[in-house]
């Protein structure tokens, strides 16, 4: 494991000794440094350069939780927001599920997922990669008449957590991405193209694949006109299936099945999808752009089969939720920084990759829709009665390829039928900055509204 700075690790522990008999302390300390660069016709639009640092308390005791944070390392500053945190969960409403993680065994994965490096790259060598990848979408086609969007970004995080309960751990971590949006015209009608490039270090990323990426999405949209309605299958980009996973993740968080938020309550052991369907969150793959060594409490993140041969499998859970429901932490805590408590999520789902390129799905199908994006996701989709009916565009597919475009249609189906019309899963894994990864996937028998 890539340790972050001893301090960090040293200071959760300091705070921690400061808890009284019969209390239960946490502390999560963490510090980051972020910059983004925005380039705009040939010019530098904005540059800034953020760092960050500071600790989030929990305390429980009597049944009580009480939380609070400081956006600093000042030991004097962290004794009051220990203090403050006491005097929260005087207030709080008794529960009997309150309380920290414990240790429960499972070994942290030795994941790498921090470069040296890219602490030293000059802010002149980001503006540079801003600018070039604006000229690069510019000059990729004649049709290109802007470009909305050009940037680079990255972060460097590091974190610490420590606990009365034995816990005390480190993660650290790097993450770099350059995003350009492209604005196509032609015959007087404008489509947009959005193209990325991720990584863990400048080495990672590459130019000519954004721009690229973002000027093809753009232009092939050119000339789109409404499709006839019809019930066809649909091959989803896969950005497309990345949203529809990380919808279905929350679906089947142990959160949404306790509050009856889930479509997936009570169907433990059932058969959810078709028979070659497996559905995997796995935090420890160093490809997950958000892949770590431990979740937001501090326990070991772990491989977890959500689905298996289309047979449900279990759910997420972290500590708190699990207690309510009788079962055990899987490792999903995610924390949004020291300013928040840990809540139960998911970081890296993915379909396993299947058999055929994304082409030899094309050809699988024969005759469809591609979908390259999609749009009222969170309006169109109910995680408790799994209907699903969103905002489409993309292109025809006849003869197994790509061909006229389509847009201002609609898909609808329902969550539960689409797991059981998936066609195929295309090679073609892409680890995106989400908490899915996407993959080219044929679906079966969706309704097409259109003209």
């Amino acid at each position: 494991m890539a340790e972050s700075r001893p301090e960090l690790l040293d200071l959760a522990r300091r705070v921690v000794g400061w808890a009284r008999d019969g209390e239960q302390v946490e502390a999560y300390v963490s510090s980051a440094r972020e910059v983004e660069v925005r380039a705009y016709e040939g010019e530098v639009e904005s540059l800034s350069s953020a760092d960050s640092a500071g600790a989030g308390i929990r305390v429980v005791t009597g049944n009580r939780q009480g939380f609070a944070y400081a956006g600093s390392l000042d030991e004097a500053v962290l004794e009051e927001t220990l203090a403050e945190a006491r005097d929260n969960a005087a207030f709080a409403t008794p529960d009997e599920h309150v309380g920290l993680a414990q240790p429960d065994g499972v070994e942290a994965a030795a994941l790498e997922l921090w470069r040296d490096g890219l602490a030293g790259v000059s802010s002149a060598r980001k503006v540079e990669l801003a600018l070039e990848l604006e000229r690069r979408v510019r000059a990729a086609d004649p049709r290109v008449r802007g470009v909305r969007v050009a940037e680079y970004a990255d972060a460097q995080v590091e974190a610490a957590v420590a606990s009365t309960a034995g816990i005390a751990v480190s993660s650290r971590r790097t993450a770099c991405n350059l995003a350009a949006m492209a604005l196509a015209e032609e015959r007087g009608e404008t489509q947009t193209g959005y193209g990325l490039s991720v990584g863990r270090d400048l080495a990672d990323l590459d130019v000519e694949r954004a721009a690229v990426d973002a000027v093809e999405r753009a232009t092939r949209l050119l000339g789109s006109r409404k499709a006839p309605s019809a019930r066809v299958t649909v091959v989803l980009d896969p950005r497309v299936t990345a949203t529809l996973l990380s919808i279905l993740g929350g679906t089947l968080s142990g959160e949404a099945v306790l509050k009856g938020r889930s479509l997936f309550a009570d169907r433990l052991g059932e058969q959810v999808g078709v028979p070659a369907l497996t559905l995997v969150e796995d935090p420890t793959d160093p490809r997950a752009y958000r892949a770590s060594t431990h979740d937001g409490e501090g326990l070991a993140c772990r491989r977890n089969v959500l689905l298996a041969d289309g047979v449900l499998q279990g759910f997420l859970w972290d500590s708190y939720s699990a207690r309510r429901a009788g079962s055990a932490s899987t490792g999903s805590a995610l924390r949004g920084g020291f300013k928040g408590t840990p809540h139960v999520g998911c970081r890296a789902l993915a379909l396993p990759p299947g058999p055929h390129s994304p082409q030899e799905v094309l050809a699988l199908v024969g005759q469809g829709l591609f979908v390259q994006a999609v749009s009222g996701v969170h309006s169109g989709v109910n995680p408790i009665s799994g209907d699903f009916s969103v905002g489409a565009e993309g292109l025809m597919v006849r003869g197994g390829e790509l061909a006229e475009p389509v847009r201002e249609v609609t898909i609808a189906s329902t969550l539960q039928r689409m797991l059981q019309r998936v066609v195929a899963v295309a090679d073609d894994l892409e680890f995106l900055p989400s908490s899915a990864a996407g993959s080219t996937v044929a679906i079966a028998d969706v309704s097409l509204g259109g003209t």
